[in-house]
């Protein structure tokens, strides 16, 4: 019954217009404006004003529709811990990362949880820091890859292991045998294959040049590691990726700089508060054991 009730306010004040919003939830414009009435019978006030064309929300109903978006999270997340079994039999893991963990983190986290929880069906999605932190607080995601540089109060961080950028080249390109740290005025002669500025990583490697006075030689830039890797890989450009990535792409050769980039802490991100589910712990765990005793321990030993 509250479920419904959330369910239908909330339509109402998204269309705007009780037809349309029956519509969407597939009963009669009579049935939900007695549903409407009843919920606010039951609350003691008036949510909507009828009077014009377009139906408003009243400053009563506006005072009352952030909570109620709120509660009706909690109730979704209530419903899922009904169903949720212990044993990991089943279930489902909503899990999003930011791009550069694609290469080098996700793919063997994901193997040894599969392979230990196989009916566990795992959604994966790519997103920005910013994406994972709306996706969290709206319950879309159950549990994230990410940074602990966030800036929603809402989301909690489990520290995991230190990520620093590195100069990347393959093993024909004119440094990859140079014995020596690259140093700023060395950096900025050299061509280079970036990512675009919609990802994180290229806002602290532009920050890195401003700080060491460099007008970086920037030969291309994608919107795609992959394609930045394989670019990389022809011998003709170097490029500036976290330095984890060698755990993936040995082939390529990672090449110290003077200074070092600033480091930057890889976390597990959560909603405050929220339910965690039996498979959000499960991977959790299954990750953390990877990186304390398992194939990704170097990781936090750097």
């Amino acid at each position: 019954m509250i479920l419904r009730h959330i369910r239908y306010l909330l339509a109402v004040a998204e269309y705007r217009n009780f037809t349309r919003a029956a519509d969407s939830l597939h009963i009669s414009q009579p049935a939900l404006s007695q549903q409407i009435r009843q919920l606010e019978n039951e609350i003691g006030g008036q949510l909507f004003d009828r009077s014009g064309r377009v139906v408003r929300l009243t400053d009563f109903g506006s005072a009352y529709i952030d909570y109620a978006r709120r509660a009706l999270l909690d109730l979704d997340a209530g419903q899922r811990a009904l169903h949720d079994v212990r044993d990991l039999s089943r279930g489902r893991l909503r899990l999003a990362f930011t791009p550069t963990f694609t290469e080098y983190l996700v793919a063997p986290a994901i193997e040894r949880f599969h392979s230990t929880y196989p009916n566990i069906a795992i959604e994966m999605t790519e997103l920005s820091l910013e994406a994972i932190e709306g996706g969290l607080s709206e319950d879309r995601i159950d549990l994230a890859i990410g940074f602990t540089d966030i800036r929603s109060d809402d989301i909690e961080a489990e520290a995991l292991f230190q990520e620093r950028m590195t100069l990347i080249v393959s093993d024909s390109h004119p440094v990859a045998e140079q014995g020596v740290a690259v140093v700023p005025s060395q950096l900025a002669t050299l061509p280079l294959a970036l990512l675009s500025g919609q990802f994180m990583s290229r806002f602290y490697v532009d920050s890195y040049f401003e700080s060491q006075g460099i007008k970086p030689n920037v030969a291309m830039q994608a919107n795609s590691i992959s394609a930045v890797l394989k670019i990389v890989r022809r011998g003709i450009v170097a490029t500036l990726l976290p330095s984890a990535l060698q755990y993936e792409h040995r082939d390529l050769k990672y090449i110290a700089l003077e200074p070092r980039f600033p480091a930057r802490t890889v976390a597990l991100l959560r909603r405050k508060g929220a339910y965690q589910t039996a498979t959000a712990a499960a991977f959790s765990a299954t990750l953390r054991a990877l990186l304390e005793t398992g194939a990704l321990s170097s990781l936090s030993a750097e």
